[in-house]
């Protein structure tokens, strides 16, 4: 269990980063509070189910498990459009941050108030029209009057062009604002794929965010496979590593304890089923019982357990084997194998 807690940890992130994608991409595609709500539920259940489906399906029946992978499939593309609407929505906030930060460096000349281009040019051309008329009538009096009248049309048609070409270099200022603002609107990786492969810039990034959401559910399912693989584990594991003994004791230490005498109907109980197991490996071939240890174990004996399986034995709750003395004890397979041979050494005494 050690070994898994780092997938699992891993497992846990994947989901909660998914989570949190599906959150945000259903409360920015709905409206009103409800279908926020809706949506991100949605998401959420179809994030969950993507990433367990394939761990619960693997102890199911095959038409189950088929079906069941069909709705993994279908939870997968549905999750994956979801990450990619989230990543499309955040790559165009990013670009209008972006963009903003350019308009705000040229605020004093694109919001400067100014008249637009068409009504300078006719107001321009009027003034020309009436500084041509000027110039060609001839004066037979007051000619002081006409030259004035001429030299301040002509004035007026100068600052007419100065507030055209003005407003003409405002207007190209402004086109090339609206360039590099619609150039930061794009990733700058993404611009240099989209040109570098020749498509739309909104492909790649549909594309990119794809691949994005269907990285982290194909990571997401393979952590949570390996994080939970330990069910599958045998259940006798802990059994057998219980029955093999790290150590034991040398013959010549072991203490014989003095023996109870047992009633006869006890001595009965004993003889009859070894009796029974001796014929039964006749039968066999003379192949010593299936709980019988291959090899002699020491022999370690307690006077307690030893007449409580006497008692046990005469009232038919436990069998005279090594199999049962160990699962109604709960001891290991070498105590269970001495407490038996002190059973049969306990039969002809009586």
């Amino acid at each position: 269990m050690t070994a898994l807690r780092p997938a699992k940890l891993l497992a846990v992130t994947a989901t909660g980063t998914a989570v949190c994608l599906s959150v945000l991409a259903g409360w920015q595609r709905g409206g009103t509070l409800p279908e926020r709500v809706v949506w991100v539920a949605i998401g959420v259940v179809l994030v969950v189910s993507a990433h367990l489906l394939p761990t619960l399906l693997r102890r199911t029946p095959v038409k189950v498990r088929l079906m069941g992978y069909l709705l993994w499939g279908a939870c997968m593309v549905t999750a994956c459009y979801g990450h990619a609407t989230f990543f499309t929505l955040a790559q165009q906030h990013a670009g209008d941050v972006r963009a903003s930060a350019v308009t705000d460096d040229v605020t004093d000349i694109a919001a400067r108030p100014t008249r637009a281009l068409t009504p300078v040019m006719e107001e321009r051309a009027t003034v020309t029209r009436e500084l041509a008329l000027a110039k060609v009538r001839h004066c037979s009096r007051d000619c002081a009057g006409l030259e004035a009248r001429r030299v301040t049309l002509a004035a007026k048609v100068d600052a007419l062009n100065a507030e055209a070409d003005e407003i003409r270099r405002q207007q190209a200022g402004h086109d090339r604002v609206m360039a590099v603002r619609d150039a930061l609107r794009a990733d700058p990786v993404t611009s240099r794929l989209a040109t570098l492969f020749g498509v739309s810039t909104a492909r790649v990034d549909m594309l990119s965010g794809l691949a994005f959401a269907a990285v982290l559910e194909g990571v997401a399912c393979l952590f949570w496979t390996v994080a939970l693989r330990s069910t599958s584990l045998p259940a006798s594991v802990p059994v057998v590593s219980e029955a093999m003994p790290t150590e034991a004791p040398p013959v010549a230490n072991v203490s014989v304890m003095p023996q109870q005498p047992v009633t006869a109907s006890h001595a009965e109980e004993i003889v009859s089923r070894e009796a029974v197991m001796g014929r039964h490996a006749a039968v066999t071939g003379g192949n010593p019982p299936r709980d019988d240890p291959v090899t002699p174990l020491p022999d370690v004996s307690s006077d307690g357990d030893v007449s409580r399986l006497v008692d046990d034995i005469a009232a038919g709750r436990v069998r005279a084997t090594v199999a049962d003395i160990r699962r109604y004890l709960g001891c290991s397979q070498a105590r269970a194998s001495a407490l038996r041979r002190q059973l049969v050494e306990l039969a002809p005494t009586n």
